[in-house]
């Protein structure tokens, strides 16, 4: 499946332990395609003020969150290719735009304000620069990434995320994925992304493994841990809606 630069869906989150992750792959593992990604160490290069403004915003807002991140698949070198995005989430709907670029030029881009190109999106995420006065790397979270899509339904997608671990300083995409970790050595993080409804076969494959959904924030935990509000994330199951959340 080829890079998509544009993005509408609704992804739902999961915690998963091992043996759960094995016994839905076994349920549903006929419907699914190795994403072209693969499995792979996922980078992301969050860009923020210095109070960090763009986090807090998005962790107390309840209709609308929004991210300015750069993303690598592994350690780059300054040649090699790397998305600059803006993630909006509205209503638990999400969007994502994002530009393909080396990182040579996404630094330029971030630290001295010159555009690689002039596209639609480029233009996007160059306005929110400006409306947030030029944010800077400040946070780099990386994981290991098992992607899956839906061979009928390429909109489909399911993600298994590991390893999942932050960095505050050393923010360069080139300089490693190295950081401290978030969670426990066998919490897994699952993210199930669709524009539509969820099919009838994956709702009853997370009712048999007893798989509920949740909210967790990578950068979030990160940002709130390294802030010294949390000393850990708490992950809580509530009965009422059937979310798992953290509370601080």
């Amino acid at each position: 499946m080829k890079d998509i630069m544009t993005f509408r869906r609704v992804e739902k989150k999961y915690r998963l332990n091992p043996a759960q992750k094995d016994a839905l792959l076994a349920a549903i593992g006929a419907h699914l395609t190795p994403d072209a990604h693969g499995r792979n160490t996922i980078c992301s290069l969050y860009l923020d003020t210095p109070d960090h403004l763009i986090i807090r915003n998005s962790i107390i807002a309840r209709a609308y969150k929004e991210k300015l991140r750069l993303r690598s698949y592994g350690t780059p070198t300054m040649d090699d290719q790397v998305f600059l995005e803006i993630k909006k989430k509205y209503k638990g709907v999400v969007y994502k735009r994002r530009e393909i670029m080396t990182l040579r030029e996404a630094m330029t881009y971030i630290e001295d304000g010159q555009k690689p190109c002039d596209s639609q999106i480029m233009r996007e995420i160059d306005y929110a620069m400006h409306f947030y006065r030029n944010p800077k790397p400040m946070m780099l979270i990386a994981y290991e990434r098992e992607a899956y899509f839906d061979a009928e339904n390429p909109d489909l997608r399911i993600t298994f995320d590991t390893n999942v671990r932050a960095r505050d300083t050393d923010c360069r995409l080139e300089n490693g994925s190295n950081g401290e970790y978030l969670l426990p050595e066998d919490a897994i993080l699952m993210e199930i992304k669709t524009s539509g409804a969820m099919p009838v076969w994956l709702a009853q494959a997370l009712s048999q493994c007893g798989i509920r959904p949740g909210r967790f924030s990578k950068y979030g935990t990160a940002y709130l841990r390294n802030a010294g509000l949390i000393e850990a994330p708490v992950y809580i199951r509530s009965h009422v809606k059937g979310d798992v959340t953290i509370h601080v």
